[in-house]
């Protein structure tokens, strides 16, 4: 879920990212860029007064975490490093870093 409950974020096997209106069910985007089936999704916590989140960061079996801006669904960054699936990400309270957890039998810690 989004942080103001509006949207929800899921990854698929199709590669794909899609945000969905949660009250309605409809898809309202579909974010493309990663090369295999997409794990794991997150919303970016809200910051200051700002009530949603405006970041998506998403792990995937092509080894690699995107940080995508959730209202545009372009990919603002591209992370690498981990040489196997990742299989979950997730943003730190204050939104300044990002933990993934990998089949690699990592966990990194990433400065976004």
């Amino acid at each position: 879920y989004s942080p103001d409950g509006l949207h929800i974020a899921s990854g698929s096997y199709d590669e794909t990212i899609k945000i969905w209106d949660a009250t309605s069910g409809v898809c309202i985007r579909t974010l493309k860029g990663h090369s295999d089936s997409v794990f794991s999704v997150v919303y970016s916590p809200p910051q200051g007064l700002e009530t949603d989140g405006l970041h998506l960061a998403s792990g995937s079996a092509d080894k690699t975490i995107k940080i995508w801006e959730a209202t545009s669904g372009v990919c603002i960054h591209t992370l690498q490093g981990h040489s196997s699936y990742v299989n979950s990400v997730v943003y730190s309270p204050d939104g300044r870093t990002i933990a993934s957890g990998s089949n690699d039998k990592t966990i990194k810690i990433w400065r976004v």
